[in-house]
């Protein structure tokens, strides 16, 4: 199975992980392998994590206020957003009807 990222979301990740570094070096880098995990825990069982909206599913970062919102299907995994857990609910979903 493949992984896509919407540019949004890779854009939310480097914000994210810049950030996280600005703040402790190396925190960035854990940021970065928090990521790595939840896409991990994705591939692996794309349609067990929590449905939130249609065929969207969840996956929370350890140790950060994070989701990963993925769509899956048979053969990838789309990569919707980085989100903050502490922004707007649903306005990961704005950019679908943009």
């Amino acid at each position: 199975m493949r992984v896509l990222l919407r540019p949004e979301a890779e854009r939310e990740l480097l914000e994210a992980q810049a950030w996280y570094e600005s703040k402790a070096l190396g925190l960035g880098f854990e940021f970065a392998r928090a990521a790595d995990a939840a896409v991990s825990s994705a591939l692996r069982n794309p349609f067990g994590h929590l449905r939130i909206e249609d065929e969207f599913r969840r996956v929370l970062f350890r140790k950060f206020p994070y989701t990963l919102i993925y769509l899956p299907n048979a053969d990838e995994l789309l990569v919707v957003s980085f989100f903050h857990q502490h922004r707007e609910p649903g306005t990961w979903l704005e950019r679908l009807n943009g």
